[in-house]
């Protein structure tokens, strides 16, 4: 029996590629080159599946174009590359990893929290200049973290995840916007208070954002946002590109009518607003608030199972549109 046909888009861990292996005839990236819009569209005729990992859009055109194409597994728990409805409508299924990437993401916003309000990257270029030459009173003074409160705008997995690190590890009062409250034993174990978005924007001392992309959350923290924030508020990005105006937030933090930010998504990433990079009390980081072994090779996993199970059972483990498959 002739083996479905699956894209793997990028370089993944090799066990995961042997895995797929075993059920699939693979066309895999080594190189590691992103893949142009047309080289995708080319290296997908024939094929039943697609590994994709975020960078990859997937679109009315592009399914259009690759008609036998019947899935398509993301390795990460945004889609915002994936045109659902679009893809609903040409029956292609798309999966997400859900779930397995929550702790270690919560870990590292809390970690970005910590080195935006204690001013970690910008001390540290400052001694890397050789300009450390005596000890002073007010010398990167940051913000206080414990104590503090912590805003939550985004209040799922993640979301719950850093408030319970911060409420339960840092003794903050933790108050969060969603668009749903939680109930109210699950605000309990995070310890957090549900407030209505200017609330949350107005009393936040660190505003940390988890929310996913969509139309509507499209520059959800733009400048009219920023202005009701506190003069010594930071907020920190863990949630994707274009949740920010990054055009905004470098204006907002050159002119100090907030302290700091600490991102790791950006509008357009790559590519990173050059406005962002001329300013000194921004933390950036290149996208890795899953980025440890156990979590990507458990995220890859995911994905590669996603294919497997539905190619060959029909059956897929994190479907995101089940009403592809009519």
């Amino acid at each position: 029996m002739t083996k479905p046909a699956i894209l793997v888009a990028r370089s993944i861990f090799p066990e995961v590629l042997q895995k797929l292996r075993r059920h699939f005839e693979v066309e895999s990236n080594d190189g590691d080159q992103p893949l142009s819009r047309e080289q995708l569209i080319s290296k997908l005729q024939g094929k039943a599946g697609a590994f994709t990992t975020g960078g990859e859009r997937i679109d009315a055109g592009l399914l259009k174009a690759c008609p036998q194409l019947r899935i398509c597994a993301n390795m990460a728990v945004g889609f915002n590359n994936f045109d659902l409805p679009a893809m609903t409508a040409a029956k292609v299924l798309g999966t997400n990893t859900p779930d397995v990437l929550t702790e270690t993401t919560a870990d590292f916003g809390f970690a970005l929290l910590m080195a935006t309000a204690r001013r970690m990257t910008e001390s540290e270029h400052f001694l890397r200049a050789g300009q450390w030459k005596k000890w002073a009173y007010d010398m990167f003074a940051g913000a206080e973290v414990h104590g503090s409160t912590l805003g939550i705008l985004g209040m799922g997995r993640i979301g719950q995840g850093i408030a319970r690190r911060g409420a339960h590890g840092f003794g903050m009062k933790v108050i969060y916007h969603n668009r749903s409250r939680l109930a109210p034993q699950l605000e309990k174990e995070c310890g957090a208070t549900y407030v209505g978005k200017e609330q949350l924007l107005r009393e936040a001392d660190h505003l940390v954002l988890v929310l996913p992309y969509s139309k509507e959350s499209h520059h959800a923290i733009g400048a009219a946002e920023l202005a009701q924030m506190k003069p010594t508020a930071t907020l920190v990005n863990i949630a994707r590109g274009g949740i920010v105006d990054d055009a905004a937030l470098a204006k907002a933090l050159r002119e100090k009518r907030i302290a700091a930010a600490g991102l790791d998504v950006f509008e357009g990433e790559p590519q990173v607003h050059p406005d962002l990079l001329t300013v000194p009390n921004v933390v950036l980081t290149p996208h890795i608030a899953s980025a440890t072994i156990k979590t990507r090779l458990a995220m890859a996993n995911l994905a590669a199972d996603n294919l497997v199970a539905f190619l060959t059972q029909g059956r897929p483990l994190t479907p995101l549109n089940p009403e592809a498959l009519g």
